[in-house]
């Protein structure tokens, strides 16, 4: 349940500095050329690796005491939300578009903290076997948060106005922040490893006469916090580490470079009109796509998080051939249903594959930081090579599009046939494996 509140929590803000943004935008006449630029508000979610760290290692002040790391950061971020959303109903986007971009970025700076601190949060509340259901759970607050965020602001837009509509927005925050207050604080001990390469970088530090003593245990801190989540990544997998990283990065390109040119292809190609499109696509797709991550989640504790991650890369390339085919044929809302819903099936259960592999790698001492750099890998790829996918539609036409798309999805399956054969490896590599070996050996040593 808390999962659920904290996927609607994360999910809400998604779309108010993206399409419903672009919407308001050019609803009240701001210039398609600065709408585009209100696109670079979505860095954010692609660079939060960057401020991760401080998620992992800074205590919040009087918070931490109160609510402890993980809940203190989430409300800290939520706060921030509901302030930036407030601040955006109230801002008149075509006297100071600047203003609007501030306040936008407010919101998506603190929506990305705000993503890191829940992953932290999902992970360590519970064990490894149960991160599939949590993050299915997970998935389906977060898409539940989509519609409200999107067709509920727009509809709240059209019979009201847009500031009651934001201010709506901004009150629908509490939902979080009440989750945050009630749930309980993960027991994980956070700075075990990463205090250990402090205290060794401090005392070589030291070392060095010249350096001031504060100066020695800042750059401890610092190595800790920045370099000590990658460290600790590259010396669990060695060898395996770069393969994983590279297995992260293309597992979504196929699913990801095509999902750019659907709605184009749905409108354009096909003739299909906008409500039919909404329809099948946003009302139809979004429960398939809680089916598929509720199957997903079914299926990943019954068979293990690898062999769903393989079926997952399949069912996504082969979903993709399916619009090859359907490109083929003259526009029938009862084949388009039946495609869209093989896609958005398999991606619901692709991805919550990937989210309870990724989860299953990170280290508790390291938690934010590790999965913000795989959920950063996740979709930088896929979202730079769909910038070029206009391009080859133009050059080539929509099947051929499809195909190539489909066809990108060979290396996700490829490697993660690879990780099956390397699971034995992997499992003695997981973090959690070697925590409970090191809390044996210390068992064992405390025994008379």
């Amino acid at each position: 349940m808390a999962l659920l509140f904290l996927g609607f929590s994360a999910g809400l803000p998604f779309l108010l500095v993206f399409s419903t943004l672009n919407a308001r935008l050019a609803d009240v006449g701001v210039e398609t050329a600065t709408i585009g630029f209100f696109s670079w508000l979505g860095i954010t979610y692609s660079i939060k690796v960057f401020w991760a760290p401080v998620v992992d290692r800074v205590k919040l002040p009087i918070l931490d005491r109160l609510l402890g790391k993980r809940r203190s950061w989430i409300l800290l971020a939520q706060a921030g939300i509901a302030t930036g959303l407030y601040l955006m109903a109230h801002v008149d986007a075509t006297a100071a578009p600047e203003m609007m971009a501030i306040c936008g970025l407010l919101v998506a700076f603190s929506s990305a903290t705000q993503d890191v601190a829940i992953d932290a949060y999902r992970i360590e509340i519970a064990e490894e076997r149960l991160q599939a259901a949590l993050a299915a759970t997970y998935i389906f607050g977060y898409r539940l948060a989509l519609l409200v965020a999107g067709a509920g602001a727009l509809y709240l837009a059209e019979f009201w106005s847009w500031q009651v509509s934001y201010e709506v927005m901004a009150l629908l925050v509490g939902v979080g922040m009440a989750t945050v207050l009630i749930v309980r604080e993960p027991t994980v001990n956070h700075f075990a490893a990463a205090q250990d390469i402090a205290e060794k970088i401090q005392h070589e530090a030291g070392k060095r006469t010249h350096l001031n003593p504060r100066l020695a245990r800042f750059i401890g801190w610092f190595y800790a916090a920045v370099a000590g989540p990658f460290l600790d990544f590259f010396r669990r997998y060695k060898e395996l580490a770069i393969l994983i990283l590279v297995m992260v990065a293309v597992y979504r390109i196929s699913d990801i470079a095509m999902g750019v040119m659907a709605n184009p292809f749905y409108l354009d190609f096909m003739g299909f009109s906008k409500t039919q499109v909404a329809d099948v696509t946003k009302i139809f797709g979004f429960f398939m796509t809680i089916a598929g991550s509720l199957v997903g989640g079914v299926l990943v504790v019954r068979y293990g998080v690898r062999k769903i991650l393989l079926t997952g890369a399949i069912m996504t390339a082969a979903t993709n051939l399916l619009f090859v085919v359907l490109a083929q044929y003259p526009p029938n809302i009862a084949t388009l249903a039946l495609v869209v819903s093989a896609d958005n099936l398999s991606g619901g259960i692709a991805n919550v594959a990937l989210i309870a592999w990724l989860s299953s790698m990170t280290s508790a001492a390291f938690t934010a930081t590790q999965y913000a750099l795989f959920s950063s890998l996740m979709t930088l790829p896929g979202k730079f090579i769909g910038g070029f996918s206009g391009i080859v539609v133009a050059g080539f036409g929509y099947g051929e599009f499809f195909l190539v798309a489909g066809l990108m999805g060979i290396p996700a399956i490829l490697l993660a046939w690879f990780m099956i054969r390397k699971g034995d490896r992997l499992d003695a590599l997981a973090p959690r494996n070697e925590a409970a070996e090191d809390e044996s050996r210390r068992s064992d040593q405390a025994k008379p």
